[in-house]
């Protein structure tokens, strides 16, 4: 039997435990009020407010994240490997990179899960971000700089390379996902198709006969990548110019193009007529910290060129995780403005001549 929590099991005594260990070596968390928050479709992520004694530094707020209640979900996430990347990404990765994430105080996982518990620092009252909304361009550009943090650590790094849970694009990965998209794409058209555009339709479908993008290897250059960069996965505390962003949900990192990050972040969380009109300054702006960091052997126009490709970095995600997740009223609102970007973000950067 797992020794690992449930977000119902947890107790005072237990979180006193874990924060001595963390360091706050006189404090007693005398009782919990435990809240569930957002609407995950693989975890779920519970807030417990502490009343805590003898350490005025110790935090009187975390969040505790664990798979889904729902059965579908949790297979989902252990097929995927989603459970093991976000424990193992706060365990063995999250030292290893400067972007912004919540401090981690526990993190555990039996196997590649279900059974897993993680709990992080509450980073309130940064909010989370609203994929359905969209976001302002001071807040893209905010975040599309954090990820300089991510890529250039781990830029082109051949340590990354071979690390089971961390994984890679190879041909035959590459032809499992394109096998993927193609066996949910009818479901995806039939449920979400009749609000999309044609043209918009009509790349999503022109993906799945691609031999082409988004389907390859790893490419050069290649870094860690989150993967579902998204607003829904950042916190963000507009009180301040520009604004704060941390970065969570860390569960689908592996390595990948760095520039589809990039353009999964642009293409998905700014509406397309703000996209339009500062994509390209975001971009340089994204460019420009890279040769800060070092990064001076990649030129503009290669990475102007990968930005583009990246414009179908959110296909798969859109296409495959819609089909495979617990079905929420919100959650078919935001695949199918996801799904919407998404297709007019390729279509305005002429990333079809990368289709073959």
């Amino acid at each position: 039997m797992s020794d690992i929590p449930t977000g119902a099991s947890i107790t005072a005594s237990w979180l006193t435990d874990v924060l001595r260990n963390a360091g706050h070596a006189n404090v007693t968390v005398r009782s919990i009020a435990a809240t569930q928050i957002g609407t995950g479709q693989i975890g779920k992520c519970i807030r417990f407010a502490l009343d805590v004694d003898g350490d005025p530094t110790a935090p009187r707020s975390l969040v505790g994240k664990f798979p889904s209640d729902d059965p579908v979900s949790r297979a989902t996430g252990v097929m995927l490997k989603n459970y093991v990347k976000e424990v193992s990404f706060y365990r063995q990765m999250q030292s290893r990179v400067t972007i912004t994430t919540p401090r981690c105080y526990y993190a555990r996982i039996v196997d590649d899960g279900p059974h897993f518990a993680l709990l992080l620092e509450d980073l309130a009252p940064a909010r989370q971000g609203d994929q359905l909304l969209g976001c302002s361009a001071d807040v893209a550009r905010a975040a599309v700089l954090e990820l300089v943090g991510l890529h250039a650590p781990s830029w082109c790094d051949a340590s990354l390379r071979g690390i089971e849970w961390l994984g890679e694009t190879d041909a035959e990965g590459a032809l499992n996902l394109r096998a993927l998209y193609r066996a949910h794409l009818p479901g995806f058209l039939d449920r979400y198709g009749g609000e999309l555009a044609p043209d918009e339709r009509a790349i999503i479908a022109a993906v799945g006969e691609s031999n082409g993008e988004p389907y390859g290897g790893l490419p050069t250059p290649f870094s860690l990548i989150h993967i579902d960069y998204r607003l829904d996965n950042l916190l963000i505390d507009a009180r301040t110019t520009p604004p704060r962003v941390a970065v969570v949900d860390w569960q689908s990192i592996t390595l990948g193009r760095p520039l589809g990050d990039v353009a999964y972040f642009l293409g998905a969380g700014m509406t397309p007529d703000m996209r339009r009109q500062a994509e390209r300054g975001i971009v340089r702006a994204y460019h420009d910290a890279l040769c800060t960091r070092g990064i001076d052997d990649y030129a503009w126009h290669a990475c102007w060129d990968d930005y583009r490709r990246g414009a179908f970095a959110g296909f798969s995600v859109t296409v495959i995780a819609s089909m495979l997740v617990q079905r929420t009223v919100r959650g078919d609102a935001m695949f199918t403005t996801m799904a919407r970007r998404h297709a007019r973000h390729a279509l305005d950067v002429g990333a079809s001549e990368f289709l073959n």
